[in-house]
């Protein structure tokens, strides 16, 4: 398959009121407006194809970003070419899928992982906390999660967007899965009263540090 016959699937997919939603939740106007389910099902059939997943990354488009993380062999990309990935694209739903599905399969992500938290670059940053958010819930040992902390609560207030939202997972999981810091990672959402209101969908839990922590921890029960 090309990248052509990529974009021809792609535009008789697109749907225009899609498009529109997905400007207002951020995206450029590269796009079709493609269900991510119907992404997925292109990707099944794909499989694995490093070259094209190259070729519709330099694209730009969103949906073939969306594609490329799906078919993409993380085991070959180098951490250059990946750091350059993750500082080209601005866009949460693309950054998120890169990271769910390249970044943190990336045989070198620990490296990146440390790189990026000593970063200026929202985009970087905002990786390297995801990363550092993953340490938090699932491999802790060698953090310093004092320290950790201090930096929240200093450069979370002051932090772009989107790492913002990165960092607030890291404060988080510090709640969630640390008890002998869950005071301080309550007392320093509450105090910096980031998404404290934060417009959540029913039955989904609010981002606000201290009402996910407190959610999570009551159904560990």
């Amino acid at each position: 398959m090309t990248t052509d016959d990529v974009f021809s699937k792609f535009k008789a997919l697109g749907n225009e009121t899609l498009r529109r939603q997905n400007i207002k939740r951020g995206a450029h106007e590269n796009q079709f407006g493609v269900k991510l389910g119907d992404i997925r099902n292109i990707a099944k059939k794909i499989k694995t194809d490093n070259k094209l997943a190259k070729a519709l990354w330099e694209t730009g488009n969103m949906e073939a970003r969306l594609l490329s993380t799906l078919i993409i062999d993380t085991q070959l990309l180098s951490t250059d070419e990946l750091d350059s990935m993750v500082r080209s694209e601005h866009v949460p739903q693309v950054a998120d899928w890169l990271n769910a599905y390249v970044v943190k399969e990336h045989p070198e992500k620990e490296a990146l992982r440390q790189r990026w938290m000593q970063t200026d670059h929202p985009m970087a940053a905002r990786a390297g906390w995801s990363l550092t958010g993953g340490r938090i819930a699932r491999s802790p040992e060698g953090l310093d999660i004092p320290a950790l902390l201090d930096r929240i609560e200093a450069e979370m207030p002051g932090a772009a967007p989107e790492t913002q939202w990165t960092m607030n997972m890291a404060l988080a999981y510090i709640g969630i899965y640390h008890a002998a810091y869950r005071e301080r990672a309550l007392a320093i959402g509450d105090r910096l009263g980031i998404y404290r209101d934060y417009p959540v969908s029913k039955g989904c839990t609010s981002p606000f540090a201290p009402i996910w922590i407190n959610e999570m921890v009551k159904r560990q029960g």
